[in-house]
């Protein structure tokens, strides 16, 4: 099976050469194929690895373990629909000028955004990890930019800035457990995750914790947590849609993963609780902060964007919560998050072609103008909020119900409160523009007039779905959100048991 792992990586790669070809037809359909064949092979490495197998290759260079697989998992899912759905979300714009270039460069970054967000759970060693999430930087930035608007240049501008900064911290956080190693470890070595577990007792207790929490302010930083989450707004916010789906559902979770090994070399340590209550902090202070911003946004794209930093938040606490069946819902929040943001920034690339702006207050009737978008727009918003019988509410529970046992009842307050809060901010915001009224102007008879891909009415455009290619990706995502709430496949839950065995560490 180790074949897979140069498979998931070569397969975006091609996809990223053939799309500089002259022919933007051939990169669209290459872009397609690539993410669902990555999709497939994340499937089929997440089984093999499920029951604590580990797969590796290229001389011990890319490895795969459970913990791996789940992040793994997030990143194919999102790929595949970001694919799928950009084939009708650039489609739209295929009769303005410098199309078939733009097209080129879009296919071709989404392509190379994939296969390094691919390599991030596949790197075997805190080397190779940093390197790959500071490829996502570069290669994101570049996709946030795309557009060449002054925001746009503006946002990637920022996050290159801050997140570069941030990853300065995360390179330190290597520097000082490098060097630690080096009494037990010698002078030169590769730094591996698995040697440090496995030698972690000789290390310096305060050198590693120093290097924990310097990952968690440096990687943190690309995860979202407040206060070093400045960059994420205006990013996702002036990325493309799928782009933004990829940075809030797999990005930020590929940054927490980074966090996740350091996290195991602090408990083989003997600094678990330490660790924990990092985690606890920095997810609690990311959590009240998002859910207070969620309430007075007036852009959709930047509510969900500060959306993303409220459950990054969750993770923490679900993973600082200690419990294991807290530490089995964090996990397991990875991917029912990724599949609702996905499917929810997906659903704002639809509003956006069929209503031309990105302001809450001028969505209105969605679900009756668009009637594919406007009622999976609402469905991923009341997912992202825990509605029952959606991955995210089994995913939560977990997460509740494992605070209660352990007990961190503190914790789980905050959580539950502010959850609550941000919930509130959501469903005013996505509720108004899907069940809002249709404006007086759409209903007065005689006012409509033709335009392209809609109607014209009271001189404003009428929203209309714009492609079928967008409608598929959306439902990509719904098919997740819903079957991970209604049934937890058996191989996904070993999985994600297998992965929390690895967090606590010995054997890991």
């Amino acid at each position: 099976m180790s074949w897979a792992l140069y498979t998931i990586l070569a397969v975006p790669l091609g996809a990223t050469l053939l799309s500089l070809v002259p022919d933007w037809r051939l990169a669209r359909a290459v872009t397609v194929i690539s993410g669902l064949v990555a999709l497939g092979l994340a499937i089929t490495i997440a089984i093999k690895v499920s029951h604590g197998r580990v797969l590796e290759t290229a001389d011990g260079w890319l490895r795969v373990d459970s913990l791996g697989a789940v992040f793994l998992l997030g990143t194919g899912l999102l790929y595949a629909m970001a694919g799928v759905f950009s084939v009708g979300y650039l489609g739209v714009e295929r009769d303005r000028s410098g199309f078939a270039g733009f097209a080129k460069r879009y296919y071709a970054l989404l392509n190379l955004f994939g296969c390094v967000m691919l390599l991030v759970p596949l790197a075997a060693d805190f080397g190779v990890l940093w390197v790959a999430v500071e490829l996502t930087t570069i290669v994101s930035a570049l996709l946030v930019a795309i557009d060449r608007t002054d925001a746009a240049l503006e946002a990637a501008w920022k996050y290159v800035l801050i997140a570069s900064s941030g990853l300065g911290i995360a390179l330190l956080s290597i520097i000082v457990i490098y060097a630690t190693g080096t009494h037990v470890l010698g002078s030169a070595y590769i730094p591996k995750f698995t040697r440090f577990i496995v030698h972690a007792h000789a290390l310096s207790p305060d050198a590693v914790k120093l290097a924990f929490v310097l990952s968690v302010v440096g990687f943190g930083t690309k995860v979202g947590f407040v206060p070093t989450h400045t960059w994420l707004p205006d990013a996702h916010s002036e990325a493309p849609a799928p782009a933004s789906a990829m940075l809030s559902g797999s990005l930020l979770a590929a940054a927490f993963y980074a966090i996740l090994r350091f996290f195991q070399v602090a408990v083989a340590n003997g600094d678990r609780a330490f660790a924990e209550h990092v985690l606890i902090v920095f997810g609690a202070i990311s959590l009240v902060a998002a859910s207070f911003f969620v309430l007075r946004q007036g852009n959709f794209k930047r509510l969900l964007a500060y959306s993303s930093i409220e459950h990054m938040g969750i993770i923490a606490l679900g993973i600082g919560f200690g419990a294991p069946l807290a530490v089995a819902g964090a996990l397991l929040h990875v991917i029912t998050h990724a599949s609702a943001k996905g499917l929810a920034f997906l659903g704002t690339g639809s509003l956006l072609r069929g209503y031309d702006t990105k302001d809450v207050e001028q969505v209105t009737d969605a679900g009756r103008r668009m009637p594919w978008t406007g009622p999976m727009f609402l469905a991923a918003a009341l997912a992202l909020c825990g509605l029952p019988l959606s991955g995210v509410f089994r995913s939560e529970f977990q997460i509740v119900s494992g605070g209660f046992a352990q007990p961190q009842y503190v914790g789980v307050a905050l959580l539950l409160v502010f959850v609550n809060i941000a919930f509130f901010g959501v469903i005013w915001h996505t509720g108004s523009m899907v069940l809002g009224p249709a404006p007086a102007a759409a209903v007065e008879e005689g006012a409509v007039g033709s335009l392209a891909g809609g109607t014209l009415v009271g001189g404003s455009a009428v929203a209309s779905e714009r492609s079928v290619w967008m409608i598929a990706g959306m439902l990509g995502c719904l098919f997740v959100v819903v079957a991970l709430g209604v049934h937890l496949p058996g191989d996904l839950s070993a999985l994600l048991d297998s992965a929390r065995q690895r967090l606590e560490v010995p054997g890991a």
